[in-house]
């Protein structure tokens, strides 16, 4: 064997693992721009919040009412949680409220928009005059400000339900 040869030679690598060198960047690159640009790579997942709630319900002969108060937890801003229900009812007493099973926090008539439901806030379902809230099951809903998931964080059963 030449070492003179041998350490002059000027030849690379094969063209067989130059190929495949260059096939597997592609693949990497193609990989990484695709995560990103399918937007899998800053994907953040919103956790509900933490909050607990209590229900206080009136049975009135002529107007049931359900008092939800919001006892403790994280503080949650009013868009965010809606009050849903298996009967309609309505977030105040106007008679331009509308008799409906889903109210956002802020139809409330005590809530503002933009307003953060905290410890002590508290909103009034009322009924139509028939006194049906006792027959209905209430649950406070949380959803993420992408939309994409929601959580019941409370749930309450009427005595007629």
């Amino acid at each position: 064997m030449d070492i003179k040869k041998f350490l002059t030679e000027s030849r690379a690598v094969s063209p067989v693992i130059g190929v495949i060198l260059m096939v597997a960047i592609t693949v990497i690159l193609a990989a990484v721009i695709g995560t990103f640009v399918l937007g899998l790579g800053d994907q953040v997942s919103e956790t509900a919040p933490q909050a607990s709630f209590s229900f206080e319900y009136t049975n009135d002969t002529t107007n049931d009412t359900l008092v939800v108060a919001h006892e403790s937890g994280d503080a949650i801003a009013a868009s965010r949680l809606t009050l849903t229900s298996t009967v309609q009812f309505k977030a105040n007493t106007t008679a331009a409220s509308p008799l409906s099973t889903t109210h956002s926090f802020e139809n409330f008539g005590n809530i503002a928009a933009g307003d953060d439901i905290v410890a002590g806030t508290a909103v009034t379902a009322f009924d139509d005059g028939t006194g049906d809230l006792g027959a209905g099951t209430f649950r406070i809903v949380w959803t993420s400000e992408s939309g994409s998931s929601s959580a019941t964080l409370q749930k309450w059963s009427g005595p007629r339900a």
